[in-house]
């Protein structure tokens, strides 16, 4: 009974956490009138000060201080806040820029970059299956390479930089909160030295905005953590292959906002890419759930 509790308040966790992923455009393009640049400083700002209060609320100090004695954790988490900054600010141009559709597009690929990573850096064998699935996310891709002439800058650039930081943030095993945390603090020095030396924009001082305006700039701490901490929540109760085939409500709500609340134009050869891209995942889903019911059977014996 209390496992099936625990499951129910992950699959609840795992569903917030994507949803708002999601929606995220929505909130972004609220802010259209805000350079990406200067919407990236308020999320690392108020994401920073939001986490402060969570830590202390949540009694992780502890976790931090820990992290703090690891001079080379501490680094690599350096490199990482850097990696998630780009992806941060690849999105938010994007989004800004009427480019849903290929953030969408990233975050379906991601998943299957991952497995690719695996494979190359932490020596993890690729299934037929799996890699079936990879070799049609590349066809893809391919597809709208000849015949548009051009490449998905955006949709890989977000793909790469996300897969990248999962990836390290793997290998350093550190917890989301205080990892973050400590990625916020990295960004901090910048983004406080872009706000008071070099931001002069119509909309850099708070006292010149209107509240709503200034409320949703905050906000942006709120947007960056909160699905972090579903995720978080959802990542204890649930396994890895379960949460795996809630990764594509994220990309899914996004698509379907771009094509009928923003009416970005979906070409022929974009909605190619895109059928190669979901039948990859819709191999590599089944794959995965195969696995795990084989692994869930052997254990239970």
């Amino acid at each position: 009974m209390h496992q099936q509790s625990e499951t129910k308040s992950g699959i609840i966790n795992a569903v917030c956490a994507y949803t708002i992923w999601g929606l995220a455009p929505i909130y972004f393009k609220l802010l259209q009138q805000v350079a990406a640049t200067e919407i990236l400083m308020h999320r690392v700002v108020w994401s920073f000060v939001l986490l402060v209060g969570i830590i202390v609320v949540m009694g992780n100090w502890l976790k931090v201080k820990a992290i703090f004695q690891q001079p080379k954790t501490l680094l690599w988490l350096g490199f990482t806040a850097v990696i998630l900054a780009i992806n941060w600010l690849i999105f938010i141009w994007a989004v800004n820029n009427n480019h849903i559709l290929e953030a969408s597009l990233g975050y379906y690929i991601n998943p299957l970059l991952n497995v690719a990573l695996g494979m190359i850096f932490l020596g993890e064998r690729l299934s037929k299956w799996q890699g079936v699935a990879v070799l049609l996310a590349f066809i893809g891709v391919m597809i709208q390479l000849i015949s548009l002439g051009s490449v998905p800058y955006i949709a890989l650039a977000l793909a790469v930089s996300f897969g990248v930081y999962g990836l390290l943030r793997k290998k350093l095993m550190v917890d989301s909160v205080s990892g973050l945390f400590i990625e916020s603090a990295w960004l901090m020095p910048a983004a406080l030295i872009y706000w008071m030396m070099f931001l002069d924009t119509p909309t850099s001082h708070l006292t010149n905005n209107d509240m709503n305006l200034n409320l949703l700039l905050v906000a942006a701490g709120i947007v960056t953590t909160a699905p972090l901490l579903f995720f978080t929540g959802a990542a204890k109760r649930l396994t890895l292959a379960t949460l795996g085939f809630f990764q594509y409500i994220g990309p899914s709500i996004m698509f379907i906002i771009a094509i009928s609340v923003y009416q970005e134009a979906l070409v022929f050869e974009k909605l190619i890419t895109f059928a190669f891209i979901w039948s990859a995942l819709v191999i590599y889903s089944l794959d995965s759930y195969k696995k795990h019911r084989i692994t869930k059977a052997s254990i239970n014996r």
